[in-house]
């Protein structure tokens, strides 16, 4: 009887979520509509966050390991023209 009773639940949490999260698309066309075109869109108002930091550290990261693997590149083709 518990079982059931927790199955029933879950499925009811699930259907739930799924619904909630659905969005109709005559709601996002009328949002689209109201909107004018000399507003910037949400991409440009971009609101900060708390991982704004973390991100840019990444994007630091990231362009690091490319100047470190083009370093690589170019000693590996030195090496090769030296004859090594």
């Amino acid at each position: 009887m518990l079982r059931q009773t927790l199955h029933l639940a879950a499925g009811l949490c699930a259907a739930t979520l799924l619904v909630a999260c659905s969005s109709d698309s005559s709601d996002a066309d009328s949002r689209a509509a109201e909107t004018p075109a000399d507003q910037p869109t949400a991409a440009e108002t971009r609101q900060p966050t708390v991982f704004d930091d973390q991100l840019k550290a990444l994007d630091k990261a990231k362009s690091v390991e490319q100047t470190l693997q083009k370093a690589q590149a170019d000693r590996d083709k030195q090496m090769e023209e030296q004859g090594g």
